[in-house]
């Protein structure tokens, strides 16, 4: 499947990946977002998707830009706990991903796909999971309020979902994002393990988001689906095995773990989506 598609928060770090690669697989991309990036080749359209307005204007029709939409990809959002007040990222992200998603049902777009976040898993951690590596399969455990607001829009999409039968949503539960200009930190997280407990040692490589993204959209598929993304190893170069023994000690593990294998399981992404990470520090090293 290949069309028109809109990716909110276009101008963002995955967002800026998202958009080139759809544009290499021969998707017609247009951008919305509150800034205009300087280097997409995509064209934006500066809009407030607070407001339901100009979320609903922007997924029917922009003049010239476009007359009709076949898919989006929702990425705007502030992008994680503790860079805006509580109640500011709460509200921002809930009613902003609200009013995509009724825009894009309002406007006949039966294929959304999301950012949703790793966070659901509990993160960061200070109570440990209930096994090891961990995946889709338990209720989700918010532990802030960026993680609650992700929580209630999988709540959401549910019922969406319910209700508009031929509706494809599918949420994304992103690792954190990191470019190749990030992993030049890596070699401190191996001096103190603790630094990246938070989140199992784990990220994605904003490339291989976006392929994820891309797997997602090609799906066929209708109801609502939801995939743990990250890359296939951790940050560290200290064995996997070794991390959890020494940090996570009585917590239950369900393999015996490869050398650096993540611990946010891809296992769905891999047999679901045929999502398969392609980049991350350990391939840049070789």
């Amino acid at each position: 499947m290949t069309g028109r598609v809109v990716v909110t928060g276009g101008s963002g770090k995955l967002g800026r990946a998202v958009v080139a690669d759809l544009q290499r697989h021969g998707w017609k991309v247009t951008s919305i977002d509150r800034i205009r990036p300087t280097d997409s080749s995509a064209p934006t359209v500066i809009a407030d998707l607070r407001d339901l307005g100009q979320a609903t204007d922007a997924m029917s029709s922009v003049d010239s830009r476009y007359r009709r939409v076949d898919a989006v990809v929702h990425l705007a959002a502030i992008p994680g706990p503790g860079l805006a007040t509580d109640s500011e990222t709460f509200e921002n992200n809930l009613m902003t991903t609200y009013n995509v998603f009724t825009a894009a049902i309002r406007a006949g777009v039966k294929k959304v796909v999301w950012a949703s976040s790793e966070t659901l898993l509990g993160i960061p951690f200070t109570t440990p999971p209930p096994y090891l590596p961990v995946d889709e399969n338990y209720p989700a455990r918010p532990e802030s309020s960026y993680s609650l607001a992700k929580h209630l829009e999988e709540t959401m999409a549910t019922e969406l979902a319910r209700w508009n039968p031929d509706l494809s949503l599918t949420a994304l539960r992103f690792s954190n994002v990191l470019d190749e200009g990030d992993y030049e930190r890596f070699p401190e997280y191996d001096t103190d393990p603790t630094l990246r407990r938070w989140n199992l040692w784990a990220y994605i490589d904003s490339r291989d988001g976006a392929q994820a993204v891309r797997k997602a959209l090609e799906r066929d598929n209708t109801g609502l689906d939801t995939f743990v993304i990250a890359n296939a190893d951790t940050v560290m170069s200290r064995s996997t095995t070794d991390l959890v023994a020494e940090q996570f000690p009585g917590v239950p593990t369900r393999r015996v773990f490869h050398e650096n294998e993540t611990l946010l399981c891809i296992d769905k992404a891999r047999r679901v989506l045929g999502y398969e990470p392609q980049f991350g520090w350990q391939r840049n090293r070789r």
